[in-house]
């Protein structure tokens, strides 16, 4: 019963937005390469993820930024990877400082969040002595093209787009932990949900500089999400005839969260890992997954589970649980 209540729930809360467009499937090879003319696309995009995977360090490596900007709380700076819309080329974060003796958190909002959210959260890490910055994704609020009403450029069924968008959230992740340690942050932590729970494993796993991570709703796999979650089903329609799910999950392996789990073994770095039970836009199954492959590799890690939903765990009175139990692990471990 409490199953079917929360999917209608949750159904009803993921439909209130009307602006949701299916857009045609692209490979999108013009987005992470050149390709050669008259190559095989599918093949072109299974080898450069396989290629990626396998050379992460490198395929994560970028130049130093140099720009940083910071007015006020409102830090700007250009970003690692430059695409072809001038907007989103320049990355947006604010900082919210405190007396936190040299703690800092970079704050990661969800997919489609709005220059507002998350805001809150990081007021309530100044509350728990910790400071924050709270990062713009890549085609997000003021990085939004104007052609969009929606985060549509950052996951699409354009394969190569949103592989490039992934990766582009990640370096301005590493990007803005350049910032925060040149201001003097030595302990850092790093908190991201739905997509950026995502973008903030990748990110993990790949900065000796983090000490843990807060990932708020979790999966295995990037594809699976879209394909199975109901947030999603317009994506899926673009992708559906044009695609097998055994084939997107391996072409979007470079933006997915297992496949840098064996990064971590032996760093010592730990993880808050936090999953919905009545969960239909990042199916439960799949958070059980990670837990799974959490505890096969003897990963350092919490688990926290809530008694909702995806879209439920923003709403009152989970929201306030769900921050105050990210905010006193983070505290708590430091």
């Amino acid at each position: 019963m409490l199953s079917r209540l929360f999917y209608l729930w949750e159904r009803n809360l993921s439909q209130r937005d009307t602006n949701r467009k299916i857009r045609d499937f692209d490979w999108g090879l013009d987005f992470v390469s050149d390709g050669l003319a008259g190559e095989d696309p599918r093949l072109h995009l299974l080898e450069y993820a396989r290629k990626a995977v396998e050379e992460s360090d490198a395929y994560h490596s970028y130049k130093p930024v140099l720009d940083y900007r910071l007015d006020g709380q409102h830090l700007t700076f250009s970003t690692p990877v430059p695409t072809v819309y001038p907007r989103n080329n320049t990355v947006h974060a604010f900082h919210f400082p405190t007396d936190s003796a040299g703690r800092a958190v970079l704050v990661l909002p969800q997919w489609n969040a709005d220059a507002k959210s998350h805001v809150s959260l990081c007021r309530m890490l100044n509350y728990f002595g910790l400071s924050a910055l709270r990062l713009s994704l890549p085609y997000h609020d003021l990085r939004m093209p104007d052609e969009l009403d929606r985060a549509d450029y950052m996951l699409s069924p354009n394969l190569g787009r949103t592989l490039q968008s992934v990766r582009q959230a990640v370096m301005d992740s590493l990007a803005a932990l350049d910032w925060l340690s040149a201001q003097g942050y030595t302990k850092l932590a790093i908190l991201g949900t739905s997509i950026g729970s995502c973008v903030a494993l990748i990110t993990l796993a790949h900065d000796s500089r983090l000490v843990l991570g807060v990932l708020n709703h979790v999966s295995p796999y990037f594809a699976d999400v879209v394909w199975k979650g109901i947030s999603t089903r317009h994506v899926r329609t673009g992708l559906e005839g044009n695609i097998s799910l055994d084939d997107l999950r391996k072409i979007w392996m470079p933006i997915s969260p297992k496949a840098y789990f064996k990064k971590l073994a032996g760093t010592g770095k730990k993880s808050l890992l936090v999953h919905a039970l009545y969960d239909f836009t990042f199916p439960h199954e799949l958070s059980m997954e990670v837990l799974r492959d959490y505890g096969e590799l003897i990963l350092p890690h919490s688990t926290f589970a809530l008694y909702c939903g995806h879209y439920t765990s923003g709403v009152f009175p989970f929201n306030i649980v769900l921050g105050y139990t990210m905010c006193r692990y983070i505290r708590r471990n430091l």
